[in-house]
């Protein structure tokens, strides 16, 4: 994508997971990427990465849940790397735990870093794209920014605002007429390393609930939105687009499926680990390189048709008819089950 060659990109969460695997595509595409984390062993690592890529690397290590840091973090890229073009806000933590579980501190927490640290991204870079008049700002989502499920009420209500404010902020943009983008990815599960660095009360090891797909499907959806930041949303992944519709059409029914399944359907026979690190208040990867992949690729997707027709609206009809279809077979099987 000539259009990001020797662009500069903020990437927040950048140390692992999705925010790592996009910095490498960032690079790929030639870009110079300032990658935004908390853990200086995973900082290194991304950075490292994204220079074998063909990338330009900078880290700044930085608590997204702080706003004056968020802001300093803006200004010292935009010192050593020039004008900001692109702000990726992927940066996270959670608990996973039954909302009895959680503790008031944990779930403000979780809020600070998942939902405010977006907001305090995208102030920063706004600020800096509007004496410009340009830029684009990305917004990684989740099919549960629409979608509640079990044992993750932190996460799931960050996404839920994040999506919000996403399009709040969007139709301001669009009343000023801006020259400034902003859109929002949704995901669906993926192959990271959350599931072994979140908080969990939960007995067995967490998961994420199938089908499961790389991160670098993640990262090529990313770059393609930061390409082509016209699309107010992109939906990844079969299951995104299925649980979407669904619950649009049947939410009460979801409802009861995800009680009865979602339990099981994230966590794997394996009791948890007793040292499981957790990164919600300290970062897992400050000493020890984590990577971006987690413990599941054999089971991970590495590519997503449906991506591709959500990128290609040419397609778009196909996409629309596949998804049509996946939603509707999705809904009989959550009859059957309800029936049984």
């Amino acid at each position: 994508m000539d259009g990001l060659r020797d662009k500069t990109v903020v990437v927040t969460g950048a140390s692992g997971g999705i925010g790592r695997a996009a910095a490498i595509e960032f690079a790929r595409q030639g870009a110079q990427v300032a990658l935004l984390a908390r853990g200086r062993a995973g900082l290194d690592g991304a950075a490292r990465e994204v220079e074998a890529a063909g990338g330009r690397a900078m880290t700044v290590s930085v608590d997204v849940a702080d706003a004056e840091a968020v802001e300093a973090a803006a200004q010292a890229v935009e010192d050593e790397l020039g004008p900001i073009d692109v702000w990726v806000n992927v940066a996270f933590s959670s608990v996973f735990a039954t909302f009895e579980d959680v503790t008031a501190a944990e779930f403000k927490r979780a809020t600070e870093v998942t939902y405010l640290g977006y907001v305090y991204g995208t102030m920063s870079a706004l600020k800096r794209m509007r004496t410009r008049g340009r830029g684009t700002i990305v917004q990684v989502g989740s099919a549960l920014a629409y979608r509640g499920i079990p044992l993750q009420s932190a996460y799931c209500g960050a996404k839920h605002a994040i999506q919000g404010f996403n399009e709040s902020l969007r139709c301001e943009l669009l009343h000023e007429k801006s020259a400034i983008r902003t859109t929002m990815v949704q995901m669906p599960a993926l192959n990271t390393t959350q599931f072994t660095w979140v908080l969990s009360r939960l007995p067995h090891q967490a998961q994420p609930v199938p089908p499961i797909y790389q991160p670098e499907v993640a990262a090529r959806a990313i770059v393609w939105a930061a390409a082509h930041p016209q699309r107010r949303e992109y939906w990844v992944g079969a299951s995104t687009v299925a649980t979407m519709i669904v619950n649009s059409v049947v939410p009460g029914l979801l409802d009861r499926y995800l009680a009865k399944t979602g339990f099981s359907a994230q966590q794997t026979d394996q009791k948890r680990p007793e040292d499981q690190p957790a990164n919600l208040w300290e970062p897992a990867d400050e000493k020890e390189d984590l990577g971006f992949r987690g413990i599941f690729g054999d089971r991970s997707l590495a590519r997503s048709t449906q991506s591709w027709f959500s990128e290609h609206h040419g397609a778009s009809f196909l996409a629309l008819g596949s998804a049509a279809a996946t939603a509707l077979i999705g809904t009989a099987a959550l009859w059957r089950r309800a029936a049984r």
